[in-house]
């Protein structure tokens, strides 16, 4: 197909691509995969489940004894070192009518998650505000909210507490760099991936007033979603659909239908449809942990974000690095673990499917465990609880932090 005639099946191909439905049909497709022994890659123990799920439950009664846990978001490295930040960042936009808050805690996610790939082992932040110390997405997280505060992302000095396109599409890896405090000693995983993703976001602000506003900010998506908070709910597959729509070109990865981005997609031959959609797993993981990030600055305005759980799980290290870690996934050839692969390398497209599909089983189980309905614990407050530390903590205690397969990084998809 070729012409006008294919764009309209191009179209369409990349509105499935966009879809979470389709992240969970493609990830169940590989996972049956697996489980017929047909992958090169990985064996499934599916009776280890319940050993990675009483780990769960364990790490999430340890974490969150009553059982109130909030969702997996960047609002929760925000509080690390149990310093509330964001009631300081609520003292300082107080005098903002509710609509401008919202745009101003969309501004600050967009910009914090966006930077929030993996930083490496060696790399640290020294917050001056209260003497401590965080590393890997913590400091990530704490460092990007401190800069956000003193208007390193605002080409408007009078308006420090906001993001626009202006600024960021100038920014540059120095300046990052001073964000982040990176030195020789100190060195950031990605930091020109980083600042590509800004600056390209940056790009796509100025391109798109008719979402973004005049001002091209993120945070003018609180507007079209919420009508200015005039309608009161809002499903959470929109916010990632608007993210992907408005969004897919800031991801330099190298995947794309027809010319048409398609961010953090990846090629794996059991990927099967009758549409041009075939061949590709989608994942979205950064816009997924957006999404997932920005459901707090919508609830916070009074807006309700419906059907939470369309969203997948994160395909990121420590989810994936929980099922390898307790025997769920085990590879077919150790050597697996020793090589150093790049993100769109088969094996990797796999564990991270195989973690998108295992992680709704395990969700089930440790809700079984909690005695939680899916009410009461969306898969967002599994993560949290949850799924993503227990992984940190098997990696700690068995790899000193680091996760079980080493991955190539530039600071845009991990």
């Amino acid at each position: 197909m070729s012409g006008t005639s294919a764009r309209p099946a191009i179209a369409a191909a990349v509105e499935k691509l966009r879809d979470p439905a389709t992240i969970r049909a493609r990830c169940a497709q590989l996972r049956a995969e697996v489980a017929a022994g047909r992958s090169t890659w990985f064996t499934l123990d599916e009776s280890r489940l319940s050993l990675a799920a009483e780990r769960v439950e364990q790490v999430t009664r340890q974490r969150y004894p009553t059982l109130a846990i909030p969702y997996h978001s960047r609002w929760r490295h925000f509080e690390a070192g149990d310093v509330d930040r964001n009631a300081e960042l609520q003292r300082a936009l107080a005098r903002a009518d509710t609509a401008e808050q919202a745009r101003c805690r969309i501004d600050l996610a967009v910009v914090s998650v966006l930077l929030d790939a993996g930083a490496g082992a060696a790399w640290k932040y020294v917050e001056s505000e209260s003497g401590k110390t965080f590393a890997r997405s913590e400091g990530l997280g704490v460092a990007s909210l401190r800069a956000f505060q003193r208007g390193v992302f605002s080409s408007d000095h009078n308006r420090p507490l906001r993001v626009d396109g202006q600024q960021l599409s100038m920014i540059d890896a120095s300046t990052l760099a001073g964000v982040f405090q990176v030195n020789a000693d100190n060195p950031l995983v990605g930091l020109e991936g980083r600042t590509a993703v800004l600056r390209r976001l940056g790009a796509a602000l100025l391109a798109q007033p008719e979402a973004f506003g005049s001002e091209a900010r993120p945070g003018c998506l609180f507007d079209l979603l919420a009508g200015r908070g005039a309608r009161r709910e809002v499903r959470a597959a929109s916010i990632l659909r608007a993210l992907l729509d408005h969004g897919s070109s800031i991801w330099p990865t190298p995947s794309n239908l027809n010319g048409e981005p398609l961010g953090d997609a990846w090629r794996h031959p059991a990927a099967r449809d009758n549409d041009e959609s075939a061949g590709w797993v989608p994942f979205h993981k950064l816009s997924q942990w957006l999404t997932y990030s920005l459901f707090e600055p919508f609830e916070w305005a009074g807006v309700t974000v419906s059907e939470r759980d369309a969203l997948t799980a994160l395909p990121e290290y420590r989810n994936g690095g929980l099922l390898l870690d307790t025997g769920v996934l085990v590879p077919r050839d150790p050597r697996m673990l020793r090589a150093t692969w790049q993100a769109g390398d088969e094996p990797i497209v796999e564990w991270r499917a195989l973690t998108v599909s295992l992680i709704d089983e395990l969700a089930t189980l440790v809700r079984q465990r909690l005695a939680r309905s899916v009410q009461q614990m969306p898969l967002a407050c599994v993560l949290e609880g949850g799924t993503w530390a227990a992984g940190r903590i098997l990696a700690q205690e068995l790899r000193g932090g680091l996760p079980p397969l080493d991955i190539a990084s530039d600071g845009t998809v991990f």
